[in-house]
């Protein structure tokens, strides 16, 4: 494996490591809401006035972006501040969000699995590595972004949105916590 390729890969494990720091640190245990509206949605951009392929210098002199990470768990948006970012290559590559931020078909953690796989029909069906404590996921792609939305079986744990490829290299590869 080339170098570049095995540096790129690191950085992808250490910065959703990062980020599922402050996700863990968010409720996840909430009741299924209503379809989104309003500046509370994940989509496929991004969220609000954060997109996906910006950089961490470009979010930090918008305000977007809180300058001193938390400790030991890396980087924070300002605002909304359930959501959190994964960089690569200096890159925002996925926003790992907890509730009320939800995606443009109202999916958050808490929502049915049910309801998941009516609103994402085409979602593929990824099982977490017997013997681990890793959820199962259902990766929603469109074009080359996606959303993860990582489940229990009965409903959603961790939504995840960004690049399709970086949401499905998280899944297999696995991520930590802080």
């Amino acid at each position: 494996m080339e170098a570049r390729k095995v540096v790129r890969i690191a950085a992808v494990l250490v910065a959703a490591t990062i980020a599922v720091c402050h996700a863990y640190r968010t409720g996840s245990d909430e009741p299924p809401t209503p379809p989104a509206s309003g500046t509370d949605v994940l989509n496929l951009r991004g969220v609000r006035d954060v997109e996906f392929g910006d950089t961490e210098q470009e979010l930090l002199r918008r305000g977007q972006l809180h300058p001193e990470p938390e400790l030991a768990c890396g980087s924070s948006l300002t605002d909304p501040p359930a959501v959190s970012p994964v960089f690569a290559d200096d890159r925002l590559v996925l926003l790992w969000a907890s509730p009320p931020v939800k995606t443009p078909e109202g999916v958050t953690a808490g929502t049915p699995v049910e309801q998941v796989r009516a609103a994402y029909p085409a979602a593929t069906r990824l099982t977490a590595p017997a013997g681990t404590y890793r959820f199962d996921g259902l990766l929603a792609r469109q074009g080359d972004r996606a959303y993860l939305f990582l489940h229990d079986g009965r409903t959603v744990r961790k939504t995840v949105a960004g690049y399709a490829d970086y949401a499905q290299q998280l899944f297999d590869e696995g991520f930590g916590t802080c």
